[in-house]
């Protein structure tokens, strides 16, 4: 039976080193202040809710203006979720 033959492995050559673009994203330069402005409005708004003792800032919403707040505080979440 003939013996197979021994291949010869090749040298090791690394592979090509890429090039990373870099390219910035200036597209998205609202979404920082958008979210923290809603943030502080909405801290805001509780804030002078309970100061207050529930005159401000909108005395005909009683204590649903603890939900407008959060509501603020969440749309702020929402817009965090744009960043990049």
């Amino acid at each position: 039976m003939p013996k197979s033959r021994i291949r010869k492995k090749d040298d090791f050559t690394p592979p090509p080193v890429k090039q990373q673009n870099l390219k910035l994203v200036t597209g998205r330069r609202w979404v920082a202040p958008v979210m923290l402005a809603l943030f502080l409005i909405g801290l805001a708004w509780i804030v002078v809710f309970y100061v207050t003792s529930g005159d401000m800032p909108v005395e005909s919403l009683h204590n649903w203006n603890i939900v407008v707040g959060f509501g603020f505080i969440a749309a702020g979440f929402v817009v965090s979720t744009q960043w990049k």
